[in-house]
């Protein structure tokens, strides 16, 4: 978080600085993983209460917890709390850095977004744990944002290089997180439904941490333990439209050439496998995160307007709309008059071209920025609500309508930089970065539009 005052700011527009840092916050500590949990998860002497299930302990034999994600250390903090000594055996994947002490439940810090040989040795001893099991016990599974990249288990055509070749193609293109699970689904071992077969005829509940737009559970770290709705086809008509069918690894064109072909089996579908075994209950997500943060604003004195929690599309004409809206409250007052605070959520994409470092997030402020600049009084907000954005150790990034006049009078060039993709020496200069650190929580972006 910027940790100075700004001298070149007036005393109003540094009080809506903070007034949007304290919003974010809000937000942010509604979706807390572990309080997530202890709000679904709870246990009365013999009787374990999940969601609408109850389970009776005397009659399970083991509890297993696996996992992956980014929030899944606190998450797993929680189930301990309440399962402690109950736990039999557990093991989740977490991003390198988000770690937390556990004492019954294994951790391996893999790599995120592009999977590891850790992320692979922690998927493949989850699907050696859980496939031994009886009808007498319960397998919990613990899911987050990142989940997918931290649960790497390719086909074994496909080696995992070929599988990080994949993901690189995939990020770059700027195709989104449905379409890259889409593909990941179909070189995978364990996602799309296949760790939910291999429990079987064990018990299995996922808690689940959305980071996907529309919270759907067949793309929520690619779906492991829910049926999956996409197809071989749609694999290749993702690729076909991104113009990177040629560039995929041969052992991946095969692969999908090869299930076009129906040489081997589909992803299990809701018709084609045994789901009766399997409960998927989301505990938290973005529009909770938006919720909390619209209370806080409304505190505070402003006027709210949630405009979507499920905004998608390239990161630089979503946040032109974003700034033309705030643009329009400021000098029409509408479509509400200040004081107000527009919010919303979701996740958009860069197309990557030209190098530089950043993040969506960090993208989207510095656009907005070339938006609102010289329109009194805006502030800007945008930030990962796991607290990384993209490559970067921030969050994401806050401006207001003297950003692009501030910058240029530090020798930055905005346009430049919004260009070559390269907004974090930007707002590093500026001391306009959101250093959080991890969040221990994963629900995709906030942004925070203030205007008076």
């Amino acid at each position: 978080m910027p940790q100075k005052s700004i001298d070149e700011l007036d005393p109003v527009t540094n009080q809506m600085r903070k007034d949007a840092m304290e919003i974010f916050q809000s937000g942010l500590k509604a979706v807390s993983a572990f309080d997530a949990v202890g709000r679904h998860l709870r246990r009365t002497n013999e009787k374990l209460y999940i969601a609408d299930k109850v389970f009776d302990l005397r009659h399970v034999n083991r509890i297993i917890v696996i996992g992956a994600g980014k929030a899944t250390a606190a998450m797993a903090q929680a189930v301990e709390q309440i399962l402690g000594k109950r736990i039999s055996d557990g093991l989740i994947s977490v991003k390198y850095g988000h770690g937390l002490p556990l004492k019954y439940i294994r951790t391996i810090e893999a790599g995120h977004p592009i999977p590891d040989q850790n992320g692979m040795k922690a998927a493949r001893q989850m699907l050696d744990m859980v496939k031994n099991t009886s009808a007498h016990d319960l397998v919990l599974v613990l899911l987050s944002g990142g989940g997918s990249a931290l649960m790497p288990l390719p086909v074994e055509s496909i080696t995992l290089e070929e599988k990080q070749t994949l993901s690189d193609l995939l990020i770059g293109c700027g195709a989104t997180i449905h379409q890259i699970n889409a593909v990941r689904k179909h070189i995978s071992a364990i996602k799309g439904g296949k760790l939910a077969q291999a429990v079987l005829p064990s018990s299995l509940v996922t808690l689940i941490i959305s980071d996907v737009v529309g919270d759907d559970l067949d793309v929520i770290a690619s779906g492991p333990t829910v049926p999956d709705r996409s197809t071989y086809h749609q694999c290749r008509q993702i690729t076909d439209h991104y113009n990177i069918t040629r560039d995929l690894p041969k052992s991946v064109q095969k692969h999908i050439e090869n299930g076009l072909k129906k040489q081997f089996p589909e992803t299990p579908k809701v018709s084609s496998a045994n789901w009766s075994h399997v409960s998927n209950v989301i505990i938290a997500n973005n529009y909770q995160a938006i919720l909390a943060a619209s209370q806080k604003a409304g505190k505070k004195g402003y006027r709210n307007l949630i405009l979507s929690s499920r905004i998608e599309g390239e990161t630089r004409i979503v946040a032109q709309v974003h700034g033309a809206i705030a643009r329009e409250a400021a000098t029409t007052g509408n479509p509400a008059p200040p004081p107000l605070c527009l919010l919303s959520g979701g996740e958009t994409t860069v197309t990557v071209g030209n190098g530089g470092c950043g993040g969506r997030n960090q993208e989207f402020a510095l656009a907005a920025a070339l938006d609102i600049q010289g329109v009194e009084k805006i502030v800007v907000l945008s930030a990962g609500t796991d607290g990384t954005d993209g490559p970067t150790d921030a969050a994401g990034a806050i401006a207001d309508h003297t950003t692009v006049q501030r910058s240029q009078k530090a020798g930055l060039e905005p346009f430049e930089h919004l260009n070559h993709h390269n907004a974090y020496p930007f707002f590093k200069k500026l001391d306009d970065l959101l250093i959080t650190g991890p969040s221990q929580t994963n629900v995709m972006d906030l942004r925070i539009i203030l205007v008076r």
